[in-house]
């Protein structure tokens, strides 16, 4: 009975051994499989990713690699006219009477005070270098190009010996008030062109400028209110503290650096060094004394203490 209960037991056993050495390559190959797949996919990303790679790096050495043509110099000196002239308007920005007077007054100019004055206009096409040549251009030569097609109309070529004269604060000036496209729109390309001019023949005839002549009426209505805001500054400041205590000169001269600079700096500096006239002068000191008295008669930054209030 033990023997027979012994041979069971020993067949039992080697059948469930059996079955899982049936079962151990499945299992194996089951537990095998799945990280197998997914191993060769994530190689497969790697792999391809490493080709476009290298793909991307052979097509820029391949244009790296490719002869370019040099950059040239725009020349195209047929588009120069065939007489002598000191307007060339490619771009129709002048009539016909601009551009006669132009032709007569700058060759005057120049006899007048050796500068050479040259006005090119172009848009689509320009002659390039051949200009240069065709006028003789040099050190005491200006030639303004209008061009419509940038955000500035104007542009300017400066001979060496002028900078002396007219510093390079002057040309960025120059451009920037006559050549903006605000005034292009309120003046017109031509009103802009002819403006630029009358500016330099100005400058040029006084011996040079440090900036601009003339006053637009933007940057005058600036400096009016830096003038004003100066005097309620100093008005605020000369409020007496006390009751009793008439203007306080120690406070207005404690924050004269402030409305000094306001008034005199960015109010009146401006305007006298771009005109002659005395009315903007006489508008920015009144709106500086009325911002004065104004500031002083308003208790803003304290009223003397009343009888009452110290009792």
């Amino acid at each position: 009975m033990k023997i027979c209960s012994r041979t069971v037991l020993r067949q039992m056993t080697q059948r469930i051994g059996h079955s899982f050495q049936a079962l151990s390559p499945q299992r194996k190959q089951k537990n095998t499989e799945g990280p197998l797949s997914v191993l060769n996919l994530v190689s497969a990303k790697v792999l391809s990713k490493a080709l476009s790679n290298a793909l991307m790096v052979c097509l820029v050495a391949l244009l790296a690699w490719a002869p370019t043509a040099p950059a040239e110099a725009v020349n195209n000196p047929e588009l120069l006219p065939d007489e002598p002239t000191v307007v060339i308007d490619l771009a129709r920005i002048l009539n016909d009477a601009q551009e006669e007077y132009l032709n007569t007054k700058l060759p005057q100019f120049e006899e007048e005070t050796g500068w050479k004055l040259r006005v090119l206009t172009q848009f689509d096409q320009t002659p390039g270098r051949a200009v240069k040549e065709f006028w003789g251009l040099n050190d005491k030569s200006i030639m303004m190009v209008a061009d419509p097609r940038g955000g500035n109309l104007l542009n300017f070529s400066v001979g060496d010996q002028l900078y002396p004269l007219l510093p390079r604060t002057f040309w960025i000036e120059l451009q920037t008030r006559f050549g903006n496209q605000f005034y292009v729109r309120d003046n017109g390309e031509d009103g802009a062109v002819l403006g630029a001019i009358n500016a330099l023949e100005t400058c040029l005839e006084r011996g040079g400028c440090a900036v601009v002549p003339g006053l637009p009426r933007e940057q005058w209505i600036l400096t009016l209110v830096t003038s004003i805001l100066g005097g309620v500054i100093c008005g605020f400041a000369a409020q007496p503290r006390k009751e009793g205590d008439g203007i306080a000169w120690q406070w207005a001269l404690l924050f004269s650096p402030l409305w000094g600079i306001l008034f005199i700096a960015f109010g009146l500096g401006p305007v006298v060094t771009r005109t002659p006239e005395l009315l903007p002068v006489v508008r920015n000191v009144s709106g500086f004394l009325i911002g004065v008295i104004v500031a002083f008669l308003t208790p803003v930054f304290g009223k003397p203490p009343a009888a009452d209030d110290q009792a």
